[in-house]
């Protein structure tokens, strides 16, 4: 449906695919979940797939002019992924277009909070805006802040082939 807004802008299609789905990988890691208490619901595991999204994204901008493509290959892949599972939950036209700029919004609210973060900023205040929508407990907030700090410190030693392949560590 949003092709006719992102008209192929990487040449190759399944360009950004490995990437996206090692950031899914790491999204779904059950330990965000469990210990960190992340609500096991299309919300809380949008949270978490947009918040590790973010920070591979943060990433690759690091990573200069060369990062381009990648960077945009894995926004297009996010979008396409949003955009099928939102239709395969039976939201259909148009719904389906505000529904996907509402996520693709959320997504760069995240990238924004993250590049401050990563800075210099607040983990456990980020973790809390970023992946969780009411109150949370300290121990849930100090897990997945740990595990968010782990995440960028795997996304900091891949360089720019790494994390093409879907290596983000």
């Amino acid at each position: 449906m949003l092709d006719f807004l992102f008209r192929r802008l990487t040449a190759d299609p399944a360009r950004g695919a490995p990437l996206f789905a090692a950031v899914t990988a790491v999204a779904r890691q059950p330990h965000w979940y469990v210990e960190g208490r992340v609500p096991d619901t299309l919300d809380g595991r949008f949270a978490m797939l947009a918040t590790v999204t973010a920070l591979a994204l943060i990433r690759l901008e690091q990573l200069g002019s060369a990062a381009n493509l990648a960077s945009v290959a894995l926004t297009e892949r996010f979008i396409e992924v949003m955009e099928a599972e939102h239709r395969e939950l039976g939201i259909g036209d148009p719904a389906l277009g505000r529904t996907v700029r509402k996520l693709v919004g959320s997504l760069s609210r995240r990238v924004d909070l993250w590049r401050t973060t990563v800075a210099g900023g607040d983990w456990g205040e980020a973790v809390g805006h970023s992946v969780y929508k009411g109150e949370v407990t300290p121990d849930a907030r100090d897990h997945c802040s740990t595990g968010l700090r782990a995440v960028w410190a795997g996304l900091e030693a891949a360089g720019l082939e790494s994390l093409e392949d879907g290596r983000l560590a």
